[in-house]
């Protein structure tokens, strides 16, 4: 991929900083992800990348003992700004985790129509629109013509692939302006993963991608720019294609090598 660097910023980082208690696990993170493009996230196991992802909806904070220093800005808003509600800024910057996670309660259709529920009562869509954003979700994740006889049914009835399209589905039903994927692909078989992959690059049109991923070959194939961790540390942040073939850190090389990891 080519990345358009004329696009604007969708997010940008400034000097983050994650805790859990005392101890900062990630540490003065700064960077810029361009509208309409695929990032991915790489690192060793516990390097802090799916930290970090969970810093930019505000998911961190959830967790006991954990907090937030620096900035995260959505379209030049600061989603940590004391006016700024938490809730809004997920149904705007949605997350798909490692495992699907359909809600088992609920149906197919319940399941993708689950976040306008978070709306403000009064842009909470009627029936018959929530019939057609449900429609639309399950189309744009090509589920559409798999599950349309049993939107009524289980969710968990669903094989493994389609379930994380589901989910898929689910962040997609609130519209928002980007989508963050932490290792989507980790549990799936080689089918789905493709199915999941292909989705995300058709979705990158309109829709600004984060990924995090331990998968070399998946990154290169997939972003337009990699950011590299190491121990709760940026090391490099570059396109992708740069990335690969001409890193300028050491480390890098070493890592996307395999020579750790």
């Amino acid at each position: 991929m080519s990345p358009d660097v004329s696009a604007p910023v969708a997010i940008a980082v400034e000097s983050l900083d994650a805790y859990y208690g005392a101890t900062r696990v990630v540490r003065d993170i700064t960077f810029g992800v361009q509208t309409g493009q695929v990032t991915a996230m790489i690192g060793p196991s516990g390097c802090g990348k799916s930290t970090l992802l969970r810093c930019l909806n505000r998911m961190h904070e959830t967790q006991p003992n954990a907090r937030v220093e620096g900035e995260v800005r959505l379209e030049g808003v600061d989603i940590y700004a004391p006016n700024v509600s938490a809730i809004g800024v997920r149904r705007h910057i949605g997350m798909v985790f490692q495992r699907p996670t359909p809600f088992p309660t609920m149906s197919i259709r319940d399941n993708v129509a689950a976040g306008l529920k978070t709306l403000p009562r009064s842009e909470r869509p009627g029936k018959s629109e929530t019939n057609d954003i449900v429609e639309r979700a399950l189309r744009r994740t090509a589920l559409w013509d798999e599950v349309k006889d049993r939107l009524n049914a289980s969710a968990v009835a669903m094989s493994g692939g389609q379930q994380q399209r589901l989910c898929i589905a689910r962040a997609l039903a609130t519209s928002p302006k980007v989508i963050l994927l932490d290792e989507p692909t980790a549990s799936l078989d080689p089918i789905s993963t493709q199915r999941v992959e292909e989705l995300v690059y058709e979705l990158r049109s309109e829709v600004t991608v984060i990924i995090v991923t331990h998968n070399m070959q998946q990154a290169a194939r997939m972003s337009d720019h990699t950011l590299f961790m190491l121990a709760g540390d940026m090391v490099e942040y570059a396109p992708t294609s740069q990335m690969f073939t001409a890193p300028k850190d050491t480390r890098t090389e070493a890592y996307i090598t395999g020579r750790f990891g």
